[in-house]
């Protein structure tokens, strides 16, 4: 099923290169594969070594499938350290921008407090001279 996939993604126009070395590095896996399996399926040969060297071709597909998955890692994991200093770099503007706010708060609860004092006062002075206005008529 994965196989029909592949090859679906293979025979469409891919102009991304991100998804043209992914392509690449499922056909070197393919290739790899077919030559892995070609070479389990071939006749054992009694008295040979368990540890025979790899065929030229087989060890360059080996070679090429593993530069391909270096490659396509190594551009992903630069992508994954820029992402994770972008995301540093924001944190650190929330962090301040949330100490400013706070900051902004709690300036404004002080102007807040200071304004009700101050209005407090003034509706007592009011109120006194009200008071002493109305002891003057009556007196």
């Amino acid at each position: 099923m994965s196989a029909i996939r592949s090859e679906k993604i293979e025979s469409s126009e891919v102009e991304d290169p991100n998804i043209a070395a992914v392509t690449e590095v499922e056909a070197g896996i393919r290739d790899f594969v077919r030559n892995d399996v070609a070479y389990l399926r071939r006749p054992v040969v009694h008295g040979a070594a368990a540890d025979t060297p790899l065929e030229p071709n087989t060890e360059a597909t080996v070679n090429n499938v593993n530069s391909l998955i270096q490659r396509v890692a190594g551009t992903s994991l630069s992508e994954i350290e820029n992402l994770i200093s972008e995301l540093e770099s924001v944190r650190d503007l929330l962090h301040a921008e949330g100490q400013r706010v706070q900051r902004e708060i709690a300036g404004y609860a002080q102007l807040s407090q200071a304004a009700m004092k101050s209005t407090r006062m003034i509706a007592d002075n009011v109120a006194q001279w009200k008071r002493t206005a109305d002891g003057l008529r009556h007196g």
